[in-house]
């Protein structure tokens, strides 16, 4: 009596579901980059027990850092052009909104200044604040 062997399969690796794999990763990761902040000027932003966010839809960021340097909308503007390149940005029929992100450390008549003039051009100005 004849023993047959019985044959040995080669090992394979199915890799049928890692090109379902690798399209929910690319999605998963396309998602979550949309919802990154985009700002990248780091501040030390002052702290407040209340973190109210209303935007209006017309929204302008104005940054000031440690340095008294400006940013307008993450460009770096001299003081003394924010005025004018406020005026040009916002149009008289919607209510624009500039958000103001100023570190803790400057002195509080570099924030007044800044204040002042979202006073003159009759915007509303809100502080950024980080919560405690």
């Amino acid at each position: 009596m004849r023993i047959s062997r019985k044959r040995e399969g080669q090992p394979e690796v199915y890799t049928a579901s890692l090109s379902d794999i690798m399209f929910f990763l690319l999605l998963f990761f396309l998602i979550i980059s949309t919802m990154v902040n985009p700002s990248v000027i780091q501040l030390m932003l002052p702290k407040a027990s209340a973190n109210v966010q209303k935007m209006a839809k017309q929204t302008l960021n104005i940054s000031i850092t440690a340095d008294k340097q400006y940013y307008l909308n993450d460009k770096p503007i001299a003081f003394e052009e924010i005025k004018p390149a406020i005026e040009g940005m916002v149009t008289p029929t919607e209510a624009a909104t500039v958000i103001l992100r100023a570190d803790k450390s400057i002195q509080l008549q570099d924030l007044v200044d800044v204040l002042d003039i979202g006073h003159q051009l009759r915007v509303k100005m809100i502080l950024a604040t980080s919560k405690e």
